[in-house]
C-alpha cells in the first residue's frame, strides 16, 4: 500500500487537496494531508509533517519504507526537511511545481511575489506574517491557469496568512536525505517544464546534473501553480505513477556530447558564408567584405536570451544559431552583430537593458556602420527587453525582430517590472515595425505571453509581421533544418533588411 504525505505550499490547507487526496484514496492508497497551520519557523514545519509521516508509518502493521512526500511550491522545504529527519521511512520525495531546496537555502528564495520577497529580506522581520492574497491577487503568486471561478473562490476562502518566520529561517539538512528518489511534478503554465530543466543541465548546473540519476523522474501537467484544484484527478495520476517509479528520465549528457545536444549550440539551419568575426572587447561584428568600398551599412544586432549562466561556455555570442543570423545578415550587405550580456537571472533585466543600450551604442559609433539604419533582433528570454526599444524608439531603430521570444515574465519568475512588458507598449501604438517569428511547438506558458502581445499590437495598431513556424519547437535553428523552418529564417530576415534600408 503506498501511503502519500501531501505537504500544502504558501497561503493553502487542506482544503485545497480535497479532491486529489480523495482520488488517491480510492486508489488504494494511504493519505495524509498535512495541516502546517500558524507556526513560529520552518522547523516547527518540518515538525507537523515528520509527525505526519510517524502516525502513517506506526498505524500500520509491517515495515517498510512506502512514503511518499509531496511538497507543493513552499511545502518543499518542510517535506525535504521531513525526509532528512525520517530518511528510513520516505521512498519518494516528489516536488510540485516547486524548485529544488537544499541546505542552508531559506524559503523566501520560493516566494515568487518579488515585492514581498525583497521587503523581507530587506527588513529580516520574523513575527509577522504575509497576508494571504485577494482573490485578484492570486497571479502574483503563480498561475491561475485552469482554475475556474468557483476554484479561484474557494481558493481565496480558505487561504490562510504565511508567517515570516517560516520564509527567513534557512532549512538544515544532513544530508541523510540526499539519496533518496525524487520526482518532479511542472505545471507546464506557470512557465517550468521538461524542456526547461534539459536546457539547464546542457548549461552544466551542477545541481541539474544531479538530476539524471535513474530514480530521478519527471512528469508535466498542462495546467497553471494550483493543480489540486484545476485538474485534482489528473494530478493524482501523476503522483500515483511517480510512486511506481514512472515518469519522464533524463538522459546524462556525455563531456564530449553538449555541442551537439544543445539546439542553440548545433549547426545553423541554413548554409552561410564564413564572415570572419572582429572581436570588440564583450561585442563581435560580422562585417561584408567590400564594406570599406561601399559607404556605412545598416546593422542587425543580435540580443540573446536567457537567463544564462554565467559561468556557461560558450558564451552566447558564440552560439552558432546567433552567429548564424549574424553571418546571413552580413551575406546580404548589412554588419551582423552578437555580443554578450548580463541576463543571468530573471531579475536582471534591468542589467541586461544597460548592457544593449551600450552595445548599441558602441555599434552605431563603428564608421562602417550607418547609425541611422539598426534594427534589434531579440531571441527567446530577451523578449522582454524589446519593451524600452518599443517605447519612444529613436528615428534610427528602424525594425525590432523576435524570434520564438517571451513577451512578458512568466508567472513563476516572481517579477513585475513594469518597463519590461512589451505588451503594454504596443496596445498603445507608434510604435516601429516588429518582425516575429512564431513557432507551433511551443510551451503553453510562453506561447500565452506571445499572443497577448499580438492582441495588444493588432489593438493599438503597432505594426507587426508574423512569420509562423507551425512545427517548430523553441530554438529550432539547430533542431529543425526542414525547408519550411529555413524559409522562414529567410523570410524574417529579408522583412528586416526590407525595413533598414527603406527610404
Amino acid at each position: 500500500m503506498t501511503e502519500f504525505v501531501l505537504v500544502p505550499g504558501l497561503f493553502t490547507g487542506p482544503d485545497a487537496w480535497r479532491e486529489t487526496a480523495g482520488k488517491l484514496t480510492a486508489e488504494g492508497a494511504r493519505v495524509q494531508v498535512v495541516d502546517l497551520g500558524p507556526a513560529r519557523d520552518l522547523e516547527a514545519h518540518i515538525a507537523r509533517v515528520v509527525a505526519a509521516v510517524d502516525a502513517l508509518v506506526e498505524g500500520r502493521d509491517g515495515a517498510g519504507r512506502d512514503v511518499v512526500l509531496v511538497g507543493h511550491d513552499y511545502g518543499a522545504y518542510p517535506a525535504v526537511g521531513a525526509a532528512d529527519r525520517r530518511p528510513e521511512r520516505v521512498a519518494r520525495i516528489v516536488y510540485l511545481d516547486a524548485g529544488l531546496v537544499q541546505d542552508g537555502a531559506a524559503p523566501l528564495a520560493a516566494v515568487p511575489d518579488q515585492q514581498v520577497r525583497e521587503h523581507l529580506a530587506d527588513s529580516g522581520d520574523t513575527e509577522g506574517a504575509v497576508p494571504a492574497p485577494a482573490r485578484d491577487a492570486w497571479q502574483r503568486w503563480g498561475s491561475t491557469s485552469g482554475l475556474t471561478d468557483e476554484a479561484l473562490d474557494r481558493l481565496t476562502a480558505h487561504a490562510v496568512p504565511q508567517p515570516h518566520g517560516t520564509l527567513l529561517h534557512p532549512l538544515r539538512l544532513t544530508g541523510a536525505a540526499a539519496d533518496l528518489p525524487t520526482t518532479g511534478v511542472f505545471c507546464a503554465d506557470n512557465g517550468a517544464t521538461i524542456d526547461t530543466v534539459r536546457m539547464l543541465l546542457r548549461f552544466g548546473d551542477p545541481a541539474i546534473k544531479a538530476l539524471t540519476r535513474p530514480d530521478v523522474t519527471f512528469f508535466e501537467l498542462p495546467t497553471g501553480h494550483w493543480p489540486m484544484l484545476s485538474c485534482p484527478e489528473r494530478l493524482a495520476d501523476a503522483l500515483l505513477a511517480a510512486a511506481a517509479g514512472e515518469g519522464t528520465r533524463l538522459e546524462p549528457l556525455a563531456q564530449d556530447a553538449e555541442p551537439t545536444e544543445s539546439g542553440y549550440l548545433r549547426p545553423f539551419l541554413l548554409d552561410v558564408p564564413e564572415v570572419p568575426r572582429e572581436r570588440h572587447g564583450a561585442i563581435d561584428l560580422y562585417v561584408p567584405e567590400d564594406a570599406s568600398d561601399a559607404g556605412p551599412r545598416p546593422a542587425v544586432v543580435i540580443v540573446h536570451g536567457g537567463p544564462v549562466p554565467e559561468d556557461a561556455r560558450p558564451t552566447p555570442r558564440d552560439w552558432p544559431t546567433l552567429v548564424g543570423y549574424a553571418r546571413l545578415a552580413a551575406s546580404r550587405g548589412a554588419i551582423g552583430v552578437t555580443f554578450d550580456h548580463r541576463l543571468h537571472a530573471v531579475t536582471a533585466y534591468p542589467t541586461a537593458a544597460e548592457d544593449v543600450a551600450a552595445a548599441v551604442d558602441r555599434v552605431r559609433a563603428d564608421p562602417r556602420v550607418d547609425a541611422d539604419r539598426i534594427a534589434l533582433w531579440f531571441f527567446s528570454g530577451g523578449g522582454p527587453l524589446t519593451a524600452p526599444w518599443l517605447s519612444g524608439a529613436p528615428e534610427w531603430l528602424r525594425c525590432v525582430a523576435a524570434s520564438y521570444p517571451i513577451m512578458a515574465p512568466l508567472p513563476n519568475w516572481g517579477v513585475d517590472d513594469p518597463r519590461f512588458r512589451p505588451a503594454d507598449v504596443v496596445a498603445g501604438g507608434g510604435t516601429p515595425p516588429f518582425v516575429l517569428i512564431r513557432v507551433g511547438q511551443e510551451a503553453s506558458a510562453v506561447a500565452a505571453t506571445v499572443a497577448r502581445f499580438v492582441e495588444a499590437a493588432e489593438t493599438g495598431g503597432a505594426p507587426i509581421e508574423i512569420v509562423d513556424v507551425p512545427d517548430a519547437p523553441h530554438a529550432f535553428e539547430g533542431l529543425d533544418h526542414s525547408d519550411a523552418a529555413r524559409e522562414a529564417v529567410g523570410e524574417a530576415m529579408d522583412r528586416v533588411l526590407a525595413h533598414l534600408l527603406r527610404d
